[in-house]
């Protein structure tokens, strides 16, 4: 069979440690070893609050595609682009879409404004449209105006770790997520400062994504005695967040809005109870049993889930049985692939 040639274009550096862009590298590569040719097409790193210079380069380097090739066009970038810009393309247009701009936690009523009109003006020129989870296929047909048939849920792969936990003493509650406010690091460490009469560490694993931000956490953790007990780890390779997931006894994740929820995968692959909020996608990610979900800005509710979790050692033996079990039926990054190369290969000529 013959496959669609492609490209795929992704602002800023393919290799950040992210949900969006862990996942698009690995479709990128799992795409070609399928055998689509897929071209990568760096773009700057502005979006979605493009320079006037990203923006003129960004839309130079889509219009002068080879109109054969299907584009794949990232999110941060399909919602923020001129949408002039956009129409100028010839290429056959997939958007890749995690979650809708304007969902982001902490924008001014101007800019969800400005994002939302956007992103939906330029939904209406994409010919298929990629969703990780039917949350935020939802809210692009009854929000923004998508036909339900142009939409693909390719949920995100997972890469089964192969090992056994070794829980850490104390036990590790492990956060993986960047740091900006809608990972809600701060509910979690308001939680925390109430838990000191028990035994527990925390790792907050996650790149800088707003400095003031990071700085509000840190100045947190200090103000309420929390250096010798929590971490924020930043940045950290592959290899040692893979050893702090079998280390960990519990995931815990506060965020106040997910489109999916890429740890919360490789928090069920292995079989760690999850501590979070009802929000977005989050309840279709985390299956029931597998977790505690409570409401957004909860600190109170996410500290007793947590004491509960490591006071009652039958409750966590179940969760985590459930969480396992959830973990080992989650698709591989090859049938994440399989979904986006049915999509592309469906595309018209």
């Amino acid at each position: 069979m013959t496959h669609r040639a492609a490209a795929f274009a992704i602002p800023g550096d393919i290799n950040t440690l992210t949900g969006g862009y862990i996942y698009e590298r690995l479709l990128l590569d799992n795409l070609r070893a399928l055998g689509h040719d897929v071209a990568h097409i760096p773009l700057g790193d502005t979006f979605p609050h493009p320079s006037a210079s990203d923006m003129d380069h960004a839309i130079a380097a889509l219009t002068a595609l080879d109109p054969n090739r299907a584009l794949i066009l990232d999110g941060l970038v399909y919602g923020s682009i001129a949408t002039e810009g956009l129409a100028r393309v010839a290429c056959p247009i997939v958007a890749m879409i995690h979650h809708p701009l304007a969902k982001e936690t902490g924008l001014s009523a101007a800019e969800q404004d400005h994002l939302f009109k956007t992103e939906r003006d330029n939904l209406a020129l994409a010919e298929a449209v990629l969703v990780p989870s039917p949350h935020t296929a939802q809210i692009l047909v009854t929000e923004y105006g998508v036909p339900a048939d142009r939409i693909c849920i390719a949920q995100p792969g997972t890469d089964q770790p192969g090992e056994t936990r070794i829980p850490s003493d104390p036990p590790l509650i492990l956060t993986v997520g960047i740091q900006h406010p809608r990972k809600g690091h701060d509910v979690l460490l308001r939680a925390f400062a109430d838990m000191k009469s028990l035994r527990w560490r925390s790792v907050i694993a996650g790149s800088c994504h707003d400095p003031a931000y990071s700085q509000q956490l840190e100045d947190m953790i200090r103000d309420f005695d929390l250096t010798d007990r929590v971490t924020l780890a930043g940045n950290v390779p592959r290899d040692t967040l893979h050893q702090l997931y079998q280390q960990a006894s519990v995931f815990a994740l506060a965020t106040r809005y997910e489109g999916y929820g890429m740890g919360f995968n490789e928090a069920l692959t292995w079989g760690l109870p999850i501590v979070t909020c009802l929000t977005g996608a989050v309840p279709e990610t985390v299956p029931k049993g597998a977790g505690i979900l409570v409401e957004v800005d909860a600190s109170k509710d996410i500290r007793v889930a947590l004491e509960r979790l490591l006071t009652e050692p039958d409750e966590h033996a179940a969760m985590a049985a459930a969480s396992l079990n959830a973990g080992r039926g989650l698709p591989s990054w090859k049938d994440t692939a399989m979904v986006a190369s049915g999509v592309l290969n469906g595309l018209s000529v």
